[in-house]
């Protein structure tokens, strides 16, 4: 009999569903979802992790790390590309694993992307508070003490979490409202707003390298890689390279690991894919096109910063402009940090528009509450409740941590959506290669294999903190679905529920596979026909469907 737990659910189900009102509209062609990509890119990655990935772990070798964190982005980029080719539906990562590794591998990477996102949206929040004030500080306004940053911050060089005599970052709470109500309102005036910041930003981007080379000083790229070239640790413990305060990996790889995190933009193109108008050529040129665009530029900027400003002298939280300053621009300060706000402000757009559409798709297959998630507004078309739930969430993580911690607990959760992804698409070839791919991720399985290795590699250069805290955060969600699948069986179904607990008791093997499928319909708040099943084998989606109650 078959591992329940790996039970897939079929693409033509999952195309299938697309049909149904409950949908989204499809308005984003080439250029819009390309944008998205670059928006969710560009920003984040340039504008701040830049200089907390040289400062702390790589030094001017940020350069390199970039390189190799592009380099396994790629590979995961073709493995994308051919998902959302065939499976054009909400969802991303989790919609790929739902169709190919089963429904527990699927549960897991859907709950891991939206620690994922509202992380990472958090991160990029406290970015862009920073930026603004740096650009009011320009006019000569400050905020006061207590609400400019979060109350507490980790100090690399002790290795201890220190106050900054800050109650919350008030900026941060602001950016991820505005964001919030922009979402609301709709996927097209979202989009269109993205693609108007898109073109600003790459303009300063382009400027910053023209501008800034001139004041590059080749001495400050010396040493090279004062912290090494490696950096890799498992679970806490450092196999090869440096260590910090802390015990954590420091090098090349180590900050390869660190600003991956700002990476995370081609696969949020993936989440819109129900709302391309053509998914099946759309989606691939978007991923791809925003990858290659966005790694050359990340290089191109990291050898700028620090040949501007020695790595040690990097502001951590505003390094663009303040590596202006530092070189006697302050002209060029103002005009960077106009572009950086709004090159920030389409990622935190990006982040927060594709959570609610995998928490969407999670909904839809009965594994979070429907009737909150999969509520579609009437007249705006948007995941509207899980929209603003997002932006609470948001709201407060930007407000009361500090960069740093964010910064690297978003990671983990991207790179293992990555392995799932190229996983997937090694296991698809297999069980089935006659399925119509209108992309065809190339060189199978030399891709997919590099990108599952470079990804566990990236994996494992990251604090051995951050697998305590996936592990805590996957172990939430498995309770909390637990939990919600008892009360729907126990409690609302009491009925039904003894009779699922009798056949389990008295057979628990010849009824696991019912068993295991009854919560998702019960999540719908449906009964079951299950009466003429005789045998595991003649178990189909048929016998599965709701009766009348």
């Amino acid at each position: 009999m078959a591992n329940p737990l790996l039970a897939r659910k079929p693409i033509p189900q999952i195309l299938e569903e697309m049909a149904s009102e409950n949908r989204l509209r499809r308005v984003l062609g080439p250029v819009q979802l390309s944008s998205l990509g670059i928006g969710a890119i560009i920003g984040t990655g340039i504008f701040v992790l830049t200089g907390i990935a040289a400062h702390d772990k790589a030094g001017p070798a940020l350069m390199l790390s970039y390189a190799l964190a592009g380099a396994a982005c790629i590979f995961a980029a073709f493995c994308y590309a051919e998902f959302a080719a065939m499976v054009p539906v909400a969802g991303s990562a989790y919609t790929y694993a739902y169709a190919t590794l089963g429904e527990l591998l699927a549960w897991i990477i859907g709950w891991d992307l939206v620690l994922e996102y509202t992380v990472a949206s958090a991160t990029v929040a406290h970015g862009w508070s920073h930026y603004f004030q740096n650009f009011i500080g320009q006019f000569g306004f400050t905020l006061p003490l207590g609400l400019q940053n979060a109350p507490f911050d980790y100090h690399p060089d002790t290795g201890q979490l220190v106050s900054t005599g800050s109650i919350i970052d008030l900026p941060a709470v602001f950016a991820a409202t505005l964001v919030t109500v922009i979402l609301v309102k709709g996927i097209r005036e979202s989009a269109s707003f993205n693609t108007a910041m898109v073109v600003l930003k790459v303009v300063i981007v382009f400027l910053v390298i023209i501008l800034g080379f001139p004041h590059v000083n080749p001495n400050n790229w010396t040493p090279f890689a004062p912290y090494g070239y490696t950096g890799i640790s498992l679970f806490g413990h450092t196999v090869t390279g440096m260590t910090g305060a802390a015990g954590e990996p420091l090098g090349m790889i180590a900050g390869a690991a660190t600003i991956f995190f700002a990476y995370i933009g081609f696969d949020s193109v993936s989440t819109h894919a129900e709302e391309a108008r053509n998914p099946q050529r759309d989606v691939p040129i978007g991923i791809l096109a925003s990858l290659f665009i966005c790694t050359a530029l990340y290089i191109a900027v990291a050898a700028v910063i620090t040949g501007m400003v020695h790595y040690k002298d990097i502001d951590i939280d505003a390094p663009i402009p303040s590596a202006f300053a530092a070189v006697g621009m302050p002209w060029a300060q103002l005009m960077i940090s106009t572009g950086a706000l709004a090159g920030i402000t389409s990622v935190l757009l990006v982040l927060m528009l594709s959570q609610p559409r995998v928490m969407l798709a999670m909904a839809r297959d009965g594994l979070v509450p429907q009737s909150f998630f999969s509520a579609v507004h009437e007249r705006f078309r948007t995941p509207w409740k899980s929209s603003i739930l997002t932006g609470v969430m948001v709201a407060v993580l930007g407000g009361f941590l500090p960069l740093r911690i964010l910064a690297e607990l978003v990671n983990i959760g991207t790179l293992l959506a990555f392995v799932i992804v190229c996983a997937a698409v090694l296991v698809l070839r297999k069980t089935h290669p006659e399925m119509h791919r209108p992309f065809r991720c190339p060189w199978v399985p030399f891709v997919p294999v590099m990108g599952i290795l470079l990804c566990l590699m990236l994996m494992c250069s990251l604090p051995g903190e951050n697998w305590l805290r996936l592990i805590i955060w996957l172990a939430i969600g498995l309770g909390g679905l637990v939990w919600r699948t008892v009360q729907l069986f126990f409690v609302q179904d009491v009925q039904t529920g003894l009779v699922w607990a009798t056949k389990i008791l008295t057979d628990p093997f010849h009824d696991i596979m019912l068993y295991h499928k009854a919560p998702l319909y019960l999540l719908r708040g449906e009964l079951l026909d299950t009466e003429h099943v005789v045998d595991d084998e003649d178990i189909t989606d048929e016998d599965l469907k709701p009766k009348s109650s």
